[in-house]
């Protein structure tokens, strides 16, 4: 009997760690996204996604191919998952430089969650529950929200605020509807 109860334990301490790597795969903090952090440099891309795919602009033919993913004059790495779903964009902090660190990356995948729950299925109410809003900036298509605690900036779209798309007129935290979705999601490393 003793031995079994050993099994069943390692069975379910096994199982928790597998999921604390799972749910660790998707979580958004300051200064990391899943595996990324500030220290990760755009080489390592290549054994972080090893199961998924990168995809750039690859644009200089004569190179071997992975001389080419560092190649580019305006880098990003689009991942894609195994499945062929969009899951990040990275922007690399120095253009043409393999070492280079991350700049930003914009979530895609609804997967990735902060501690506090916030995703791209989130709404402002849950962002403004969570978080305080530290700045409200108007684009010409949407009013984008800074968050100071995750370092991060989060879009939503003029039309979720009533407002026409293209219009010069400044929004405010006031104006933003409870229901509004998020549009982008994007975690900077500066």
């Amino acid at each position: 009997m003793s031995i079994l109860k050993r099994i069943i334990f390692i069975v379910l301490v096994s199982f928790l760690f597998i999921q604390c790597a799972r749910e660790n795969q998707y979580l958004i903090e300051k200064g990391k996204v899943g595996y990324l952090t500030k220290e990760t440099t755009i080489r390592e891309l290549n054994s972080i996604f090893e199961k998924d795919s990168i995809v750039s602009n690859l644009v200089l033919n004569n190179l071997k191919s992975e001389d080419r993913l560092y190649s580019l004059d305006d880098d990003e790495y689009e991942i894609f998952s195994s499945k062929g779903d969009k899951l990040l964009e990275i922007a690399p902090a120095n253009q043409n430089d393999s070492l280079s660190k991350i700049k930003s990356i914009q979530i895609f995948d609804r997967n990735y969650k902060t501690d506090k729950g916030i995703s791209l299925q989130s709404t402002f109410k849950d962002i403004n529950e969570h978080y305080i809003v530290n700045k409200v900036e108007t684009t010409l298509t949407s009013a984008t929200l800074f968050i100071d605690e995750l370092n991060a900036t989060i879009s939503i779209d003029k039309k979720d605020l009533g407002l026409n798309s293209f219009s010069r007129e400044e929004v405010t935290i006031d104006q933003i509807p409870d229901i509004a979705k998020i549009k982008y999601f994007t975690i900077w490393f500066n």
